[in-house]
């Protein structure tokens, strides 16, 4: 665990952990755009809960990637918190033009599954408000979007 976050993950593994001030430090926003993780705990009236591994907003978002019913892919079994510099992927319009859905500076939950009988790859994102499944191949490239489905009504405990 660590005290640099209200949720109690160990986010030693992120990429941005030498350059971040961590969630205690600065209110649910350690990278300067939020943490639905830490959003959780604070809905919940919690400073510091410590347990978000087995968090019911991780099962009642699951529950909802699954209840999707998308083609090949996996169940999914779980959500990580991952920041969205590292999964804010770049997608081609038709015209041409790029563009990323994603804040570089937001924490989601999300995952990666294996796309069944292929190479490519399903990545799921969520801030609570959205559903975002995208089919990629190696290291995120040739990206294209599934599915981008809002939610209705708060996910968020109250």
């Amino acid at each position: 665990m660590s005290e640099k976050t209200i949720c109690g993950i160990d986010c030693r593994q992120c990429s941005a952990w030498g350059n971040c001030s961590g969630c205690t430090a600065t209110k649910g926003n350690p990278l300067g755009g939020g943490c639905i993780v830490a959003e959780c705990c604070q809905s919940k009236g919690q400073e510091s809960c410590g347990s978000c591994a087995s968090c019911a907003l991780r099962e009642k978002l699951s529950s909802a990637f699954n209840a999707l019913g998308i083609e090949g892919m996996d169940e999914v079994k779980g959500l990580n918190a991952l920041s969205g510099s590292y999964i804010n992927l770049c997608y081609t319009l038709r015209d041409g033009r790029e563009i990323k859905l994603l804040d570089d500076r937001r924490i989601y939950l999300g995952n990666q599954l294996c796309k069944a009988g292929s190479e490519r790859c399903y990545g799921l994102a969520t801030d609570g408000t959205f559903l975002l499944v995208s089919e990629y191949g190696n290291c995120g490239t040739d990206a294209e979007m599934v599915l981008y489905k809002k939610l209705s009504g708060p996910v968020l405990p109250t």
